[in-house]
C-alpha cells in the first residue's frame, strides 16, 4: 500500500466522529481491531481511521517470535490522536493518516502495554469481539487485569456508514470498475465462454480497476440445474459451459477500489441471447422486484418498510412457490454497503424496526426469483442514497435481450 486517498483533514473529521460517538457512549478509551489477509475480512474499521491493511496471511501459528498475525488495533482516546499498532515494520509511514504508529510481533502485548501506560481505568470500548479468538481476548485482559472490556462493535460503523463527498467519488470511481467487471463477465456468459474464463474476464476488468475480487460466483443451466448460486462453492465457478438457452448468472463482489468501495452487482441473461418467452417473463420480473424496492429508497426509510414493498413485489412476481439457494439463505431484498455487506439488511427478519437508511448512504437493492420448470433468476444493484431517490453506481445492463 503505497497510495493514501483521502486528505489528512478528512482522516481527523473520521476520528472526531469516532470521539463524539465514544462521549455519547460514555467512554474515554477504545480499542478497535482490525483483520486482513483472509477471504471475508474485517480490516474496514482500521483501515478507515489510518489507511493500513496488515499483508500477514494469518495463517502463521503462533510461537516464541509472533503472535496475532493479521491483527492490528487503532487506539482512541478521548482529545488524543489515535494510535495505530500494527503488526509488520513498514517504511514509509506517509500513507498512514496518523503519526502514532508502532509494529509489534505481538500486536496483543502492544495495545496492552499502551493502555498500561495511558494509565486507563475503568470501561474500555472493545471494537471486533465478533471476530477477535477468544485466546487473544483473555491474553489482553490477562495483560491488563482490572479494565473492564465492553463489546462496542458498531462503535465506528455507526459514524463511518454515511459517507462524505471524497468517500462517495470513490465509489462512484468503484462503480466504474464493477460495471466494467460485470459487462465483461455477462458477455462472456451470453457469448458461451466457459464459466471459469467469464470469470477471468470479470476478474482481469476488475483488477485492471484497482479492485480486488473478493469472490466471483458464476453459474448456468435449466431449471433446477440453477439450484445452486454456484456450481462450486470454492471457486465461485468451474470450467462447464454453458449451452445455448441457458440461464447464466454472474455475480461480482469486493471492494472495487484499492481496498475501498465494496460492491456486490448481479445480473442474469440467457447463453445465446435469444430467450423464450417464459426465461424473459422470470428475467424481467425479478429485475422488476429490484426496481421497485429502488424506487421506494430514500432518505429516512426504514430497512422494514423496504423489506415489506419487496415482499410484496415477491409474492406478485409468483416468488415463493419454489426456491432456489440464494432466495433460501438471503429473504432480503438488500443492505447497506461498505467495506462489506453491511447492516442493516432489509429483511423484517434481518433487521430491527429501528433501522432506517440516510443520505450519502451507500447500499443496494437485490432479488431472486425461482420459478418451476423455467429456473432461477437474480439480480442486485449497488447506489448512493441522494435527498431525493438514488445515484445508481453498477451501471451494467439489467435486460440483456
Amino acid at each position: 500500500m503505497t497510495n493514501i486517498f483521502f486528505t489528512k483533514d478528512e482522516y481527523r473529521a473520521r476520528w472526531r466522529k469516532v470521539e463524539d460517538e465514544m462521549k455519547r457512549r460514555g467512554y474515554d478509551v477504545a480499542v478497535i481491531w482490525a483483520k486482513g489477509s483472509g477471504a471475508y475480512e474485517r480490516y474496514g474499521d482500521v483501515l478507515w481511521m489510518t489507511n493500513y491493511y496488515s499483508a500477514h496471511s494469518g495463517q502463521e501459528a503462533d510461537n516464541e517470535l509472533w503472535r496475532a498475525r493479521s491483527f492490528s488495533a487503532v487506539v482512541m482516546q478521548i482529545g488524543k490522536t489515535p494510535a495505530l499498532h500494527m503488526d509488520e515494520p513498514l517504511e514509509p509511514r506517509d500513507f498512514i493518516s496518523t503519526r502514532r504508529v508502532k509494529w509489534h510481533m505481538n500486536p496483543i502485548e502492544g495495545v496492552a502495554e499502551d493502555l498500561k501506560q495511558r494509565k486507563v481505568r475503568g470501561k474500555v470500548a472493545l471494537v471486533g469481539t465478533d471476530f477477535f479468538p477468544c485466546k487473544y481476548m483473555a491474553e489482553l485482559q490477562k495483560r491488563r487485569p482490572g479494565l473492564e472490556f465492553v463489546p462496542a462493535d458498531d462503535l465506528v460503523a455507526s459514524v463511518r456508514q454515511v459517507k462524505s463527498p471524497a468517500e462517495l467519488d470513490i465509489f462512484r470511481e468503484a462503480g466504474q470498475t464493477a460495471s466494467k467487471a460485470m459487462n465483461a463477465m455477462m458477455k462472456d456468459l451470453i457469448a458461451g465462454k466457459s464459466e471459469a474464463e467469464a470469470a477471468g474476464s470479470g476478474a482481469k476488468a476488475c483488477i485492471k480497476g484497482g479492485g480486488i475480487p473478493y469472490l466471483l460466483r458464476v453459474a448456468h443451466g435449466k431449471g433446477t440445474e440453477l439450484f445452486n448460486f454456484s456450481r462450486n462453492n470454492l471457486t465461485g465457478f468451474e470450467d462447464s459451459v454453458p449451452r445455448k438457452g441457458d440461464l447464466v448468472r454472474g455475480w461480482l463482489m469486493g471492494p472495487m477500489h484499492y481496498g475501498y468501495g465494496y460492491l456486490d452487482p448481479g445480473r442474469t441473461a440467457v447463453c445465446g441471447g435469444k430467450p423464450t418467452r417464459k426465461q424473459r417473463q422470470l428475467i424481467e420480473a425479478c429485475a422488476g422486484i429490484v426496481n421497485g424496492v429502488i424506487e421506494k429508497i430514500r432518505p429516512g426509510v426504514s430497512a422494514h418498510e423496504l423489506a415489506r414493498e419487496g415482499d410484496r413485489l415477491y409474492e406478485a412476481a409468483g416468488g415463493g412457490k419454489v426456491s432456489d439457494q440464494a432466495s433460501l439463505q438471503w429473504p432480503l431484498y438488500g443492505h447497506v454497503n461498505d467495506f462489506h455487506f453491511e447492516n442493516p439488511m432489509y429483511g423484517l427478519k434481518t433487521a430491527k424496526k429501528t433501522d432506517r437508511l440516510h443520505e450519502n448512504m451507500v447500499c443496494s437493492s437485490e432479488a431472486f426469483l425461482t420459478w418451476e420448470g423455467v429456473g432461477a433468476a437474480g439480480f442486485e444493484q449497488n447506489m448512493i442514497i441522494k435527498k431525493e431517490g438514488v445515484e445508481i453506481l453498477t451501471t451494467s445492463p439489467m435486460i440483456w435481450h
